[in-house]
């Protein structure tokens, strides 16, 4: 599947900082290995919101900081084009499920181009990776690793939450914590028929009205956290540097994609690194679907927001804390945006101010520091013109911020 166009990226002159990141896994701040990023994608039934922008705008910044460093990054990401609430939502709505699916996934794109996000190099649809998934699932049933429930109607196939010893290792959530998120965020505990009420999903036998494709257990479509393993596999190999995603992706999806991929790979780690961005809301609230409250990217900019300024208030908080969206939060990142172009100062110290904002960045994507430290130097004593250059140069490599 087509991503959206890359944005210029321009290089930096200067000593770059080695990328550190908040591991989820290990709940510590430390270097990043390898350059192969893989970030869970969208389910294509309502157009972008704040809180999906906040987690891809976070993931570029990894992009932008790993270019800065030299590193040849290799970056895929997920479209889940085929699943329940793409379904529910179109049957709601009166529309084929394609049809909504790819209006959803056009928009999209149009809002990270927008917002000058570098795209995927791999951007995989579900239905484009069904030969993967199904191959995946066969090496988990071949090792024992999976097993089909006992039920004539609907042979659904299943993965044992026990098929890897170190389940759990990657959101480091309690047995209490696991069953709940299980519960709340697509897991299936009751179903009749699996051996524990954890066991996810791997492939889902067809049912009447659903699309379905063949394969040597029945036909039937993917299951989520195969998915992403079986794209992860196949486009960046195993083991990877990055797994990103929003912080409830961290259970069940990410600790499933990664014991599926380990089970059948039979390798200790998916990724070096499973990085998690916090949760937006909206003016006290948090910003959700079933709620009503969210804001939209397409909107935002028709309005005549620029992207930047988009960017600036979503950096205004670190990238894993939970923080609020409100109209100024927007007004402020225009204000400060006003006050960068407008401002300045020599060559001496727009040199040490980007120096300091590499550092900045470099760790664990320090925004809030990052965004003092320009407010600085907008606040020197006059623009010469080729330091304001210099800082601009910066600002579009590492923020992806235009002056």
């Amino acid at each position: 599947m087509r991503s959206w166009p890359v944005p210029e990226v321009p290089t930096l002159d200067g000593t770059s900082v080695p990328l550190s990141l908040y591991d989820t896994a290990d709940q510590c701040v430390r270097e990043v290995e390898g350059a192969g990023m893989y970030v869970c994608g969208i389910t294509p039934y309502d157009s972008t919101h704040l809180g999906h922008a906040a987690t891809y705008l976070t993931f570029d910044l990894v992009y932008r900081q790993l270019l800065d460093n030299g590193q040849d990054v290799t970056y895929a990401q997920n479209i889940t084009d085929v699943d329940d609430p793409l379904f529910e939502r179109a049957q709601r709505d009166g529309v084929d499920w394609r049809e909504l699916g790819t209006s959803q996934i056009d928009l999209f794109r149009s809002d990270m181009a927008e917002l000058s996000v570098i795209p995927p190099q791999h951007y995989i649809g579900a239905m484009e990776a069904i030969d993967d998934v199904i191959g995946l699932v066969s090496r988990l049933l071949e090792a024992g690793a999976a097993y089909v429930v006992d039920d004539a109607d609907y042979p659904d196939v299943y993965a044992h939450v026990d098929a890897t010893k170190q389940f759990g290792y990657a959101s480091n959530y309690t047995p209490d914590e696991m069953a709940s998120a299980f519960a709340e965020r697509g897991g299936d505990p009751d179903r009749p028929g699996k051996l524990n009420p954890l066991d996810p999903l791997l492939w889902r036998a067809q049912r009447e009205g659903e699309p379905a494709w063949e394969s040597p257990f029945g036909p039937g479509r993917p299951g989520w956290h195969v998915e992403c393993s079986s794209i992860a596999e196949h486009y960046l190999g195993t083991p990877f540097a990055i797994q990103g995603g929003g912080s409830d992706l961290a259970f069940p999806h990410h600790e499933f994609s990664a014991a599926h991929a380990e089970a059948a790979g039979d390798i200790p780690r998916m990724a070096g690194h499973y990085v998690h961005t916090g949760m937006i809301g909206l003016e006290g609230t948090k910003m959700s679907k079933s709620l009503g409250n969210l804001v939209f990217v397409h909107k935002l900019t028709a309005a005549g927001h620029e992207a930047s300024a988009i960017r600036l208030g979503v950096f205004a908080g670190h990238y894993r804390s939970d923080r609020d969206w409100s109209d100024a939060v927007l007004k402020e990142a225009e204000d400060r945006l006003a006050r960068w172009r407008s401002g300045g100062s020599d060559w001496a110290a727009t040199t040490a101010a980007v120096a300091e904002l590499r550092k900045a960045l470099a760790n664990d994507l320090d925004t809030p520091k990052a965004l003092e430290i320009v407010d600085a130097w907008a606040q020197g004593p006059g623009a010469d013109p080729e330091a304001t250059k210099l800082m601009a140069t910066a600002l579009n490599a590492l923020l992806g911020v235009h002056l």
